[in-house]
Order: structure tokens, then C-alpha cells, then sequence
């Protein structure tokens, strides 16, 4: 997330990036863990909104710790690729054994049926903006899915009832952040509370909606 944080500078804002190791604690622990964590390190009484941009398992971690914790600041929250209702990858393979050893005990919690964590999760009470990839940047799991996805997450398990936006881009999960058009409609996001749009695409999408 380096390149978007730089990014999110450039335009103005105070930015806090924390890494975590992904692939050790389950969702809860690391929730409240990093999020406390990353709370303690910015001064809150010098900003009038605090805004998530997350990416992947992330979008859980925000959502679990919303879900238990109040933030009297809380803007706005941009989801980059979130499993938000799980994915078939994790539904597919977590009983196999290199999938358990490369995903760790958050890994075991992305499965899509009977998930006592997704079931617990209350509805965001921030304005969400998801980002879903439809290119695939893991071919090798190309075969599970049947609608559009970017090799680990597909589109229709990233959505959330309450989410304000929606839009796809043509690029892949793991580096989705990185891309041009992604941190552009991150910025007008968290600024306006949608993707940028022209105003005919625009126009569309709300008769769609």
C-alpha cells in the first residue's frame, strides 16, 4: 500500500499505513489489535474525519472492529477486493493442507457457507465504496469461479447490502491498489462518496441502481 499512501499524501491527506502479519492471527484478534494500534498513533483532535481504504482481508478487519467499536470520527471507507461474503477459493480448498499452511487461521475464515464470523458482521454504519477486480492475477484458480472475479475474490462476494457504490476495474487482486484509475476513484470517493464517473456512465448506473 506504499505507493497508494504516497499517493493519498500527494493529495492532501494525513495517511497511516500499518502492515500486519496476514496469515498468523484470526480476523477478530487482528482487528482490534491494529486498528487500536493505528488509532493510538494519529491525533485525533487535529482531524474531522477518520476514512479506511482497505485492501482484501482488510475490509473484514474494519468491519469486525466497526462491528464491536464505536469511531465518532469515521468518514468514509473504500474497499479494495474485500471477501466481504467470502470467496470460493477459501470455500473450495481450506481442508487441503497447502492451502491451511499458506493462509494461516484467517484463511479458515473466507469460506462462503456456514461462516460464524461473516454472519456476525453488522451492517457498516459509514458510507462504503467497494472496488472489485475482473481480471484474473491467479489463473491457476480460474476454474472455481463462474462470474467475474480477479482470481481470489469475485465480484458478487465483495458486495455489501449497504454500500453507497460499486464499480469493477480490469485488473487483478493482489496489486489492484496500485493502479492509476483505482487510486483515482479511491480520492473522489472519500472527497464526494462515489466513483468517478463521466456523466453518461453516470447517468447509466443509476437507472441500473
Amino acid at each position: 500500500m506504499k505507493k497508494l499512501e504516497r499517493y493519498l499524501r500527494h493529495k492532501g491527506y494525513v495517511t497511516y499505513n500499518r502492515s500486519y502479519p496476514s496469515t498468523v492471527a484470526n480476523v477478530e484478534r487482528s482487528a482490534v489489535h491494529y486498528i487500536n494500534s493505528a488509532l493510538a498513533n494519529i491525533s485525533r483532535d487535529e482531524i474531522s474525519k477518520i476514512h479506511f481504504v482497505t485492501h482484501s482481508l482488510g475490509g473484514l478487519l474494519v468491519r469486525y472492529y466497526l462491528t464491536h467499536h464505536k469511531i465518532k470520527q469515521v468518514g468514509r471507507i473504500v474497499m479494495l477486493a474485500p471477501p466481504n461474503n467470502g470467496s470460493e477459493v477459501a470455500e473450495r480448498y481450506r481442508d487441503h493442507f497447502w492451502y491451511r499452511w499458506m493462509t494461516g487461521a484467517p484463511g479458515q475464515q473466507l469460506h462462503k457457507n456456514d461462516n460464524p464470523l461473516l454472519n456476525k458482521l453488522r451492517p457498516l454504519e459509514a458510507e462504503v465504496g467497494v472496488i472489485a477486480g475482473t481480471r484474473s492475477s491467479d489463473p491457476w484458480f480460474n476454474h472455481v469461479f463462474k462470474g467475474e472475479h480477479d482470481g481470489k475474490v469475485s465480484v458478487n462476494d465483495t458486495k455489501l447490502s449497504e454500500m453507497k457504490d460499486l464499480i469493477t476495474v480490469d485488473h487483478g487482486h493482489t496489486f489492484i491498489m496500485n493502479k492509476r484509475k483505482v487510486k483515482r476513484h479511491i480520492v473522489n470517493f472519500l472527497a464526494h462518496g462515489d466513483f468517478y464517473r463521466s456523466q453518461q456512465r453516470k447517468h447509466l448506473y443509476d437507472l441500473e441502481n
